[in-house]
């Protein structure tokens, strides 16, 4: 007999997965201890999680899942083989069309005019105190991102105003931002998206004494030390989102953490890895918290509904734990603020002493 841990190890299926396909019906284990509660899956059953598992991948309703376990030790397989090639079908259905409705939105988007040209002739000057700038980038790099398949996110959006240069970066799964306040600004105001290779060049010159300028010109952007010492390059030429509009979220419910506690208890803590668990090739540990009523945060050792949440007093999400601990670690505070909103919604983790410095994480969604 094998526990349910090394079953899940084997098998590729989270510890919580294998509870819900349990309580589903879909993996009954082979014995229960009465007094523990504790699940034992038989040697043979090692295989049938695997094809589980393959199966909840390709995205298979678990009533089809019932079926294909139900036939796949049988004598007569064709009942197997025509719930495999229905499933095919219509994921081919739905990837035609989807490429139908990609097709339309690439004109739709061709059809626009591109804001970013206006970079050609924009420019701008501002002073800027390193410290803040230094702290400022330190607070957005991390959320910044990497894949060559999006290159519009994988550099920082300078957003600079008449009093201030907002930074901006995003993955798709989580954004930060970040707020300088400048002096002595010269020019209009501009929105440029500077490479990450440049961005880490600034944040070494930013780190010195001397006070610092940053100018726009075209598509250079440049930042230079009082005593001439400067770090300059072209700026992407891609359009960022449009970052006021993820922001722009209704208030929701606010609780303090105590930095060095919760970050502890998120490392120590249970984590979900159910069956599908991976972002751009990349397989990670979920991490469902929760805001209780009385205002405290807890890491949560069980499951919740779909959506990651769960009936009554507190507020539950499920969010990618490494994510969450780089968040905290931006966040740069002994105390920060995380902050719950609809169901949906991402989980926002604010400074208390700093509205304008902020990041936000996607939620998990939890299979069952």
């Amino acid at each position: 007999m094998r526990s349910i841990g090394e079953t899940a190890r084997d098998c590729g299926l989270s510890v919580s997965a294998l509870r819900f396909y349990d309580r589903a019906g879909v993996l009954v284990p082979a014995w229960v201890d009465p007094v523990s509660g504790y699940r034992w899956y038989a040697p043979g059953q090692l295989d049938e999680a695997r094809l589980l598992a393959r199966l909840r991948r390709t995205g298979m309703p678990l009533a089809d899942i019932r079926l294909v376990l139900a036939g796949w030790a049988g004598t007569d397989t064709d009942l197997v083989r025509q719930l495999l090639q229905a499933h095919l079908r219509r994921l081919e259905q739905g990837l035609s069309r989807a490429r139908g409705e990609f097709s339309t939105l690439r004109a739709l988007l061709d059809d626009r005019e591109n804001p970013m040209t206006s970079l050609r002739t924009s420019s701008a000057r501002s002073a800027l105190a390193p410290p803040e700038l230094a702290a400022a980038l330190d607070a957005v790099r991390f959320a910044a991102g990497t894949g060559p398949e999006l290159p519009m996110l994988g550099g920082i959006l300078f957003d600079l105003e008449y009093d201030a240069l907002r930074l901006v970066a995003t993955d798709r799964y989580r954004l930060a931002v970040a707020r300088v306040p400048v002096t002595g600004h010269s020019g209009s105001p501009v929105r440029v998206l500077v490479p990450l290779p440049l961005v880490d060049a600034m944040r070494a010159l930013a780190g010195g004494p001397e006070p610092v300028r940053l100018a726009v010109d075209g598509d250079r952007v440049t930042l230079e030390t009082e005593g001439g010492r400067q770090v300059a390059g072209r700026v992407l030429d891609h359009e960022f989102p449009d970052y006021r509009r993820l922001v722009g979220l209704p208030a929701g419910r606010r609780a303090p953490v105590d930095v060095a506690a919760f970050r502890e208890a998120v490392q120590e803590g249970p984590v979900r890895t159910d069956e599908v668990r991976e972002e751009d090739g990349v397989v990670f540990d979920v991490s469902v918290i929760e805001a209780g009523a009385d205002g405290t945060v807890r890491v949560c050792d069980d499951g919740a509904d779909g959506d990651g949440r769960r009936d009554g007093d507190g507020d539950r999400l499920a969010v990618n734990r490494a994510f969450l601990l780089d968040a905290l670690d931006a966040g740069a505070r002994e105390q920060l603020v995380l902050e719950f909103g609809a169901p949906t919604a991402p989980l926002a983790i604010r400074r208390p002493d700093d509205e304008d410095t902020f990041s936000l994480l996607m939620p998990v969604r939890l299979d069952g």
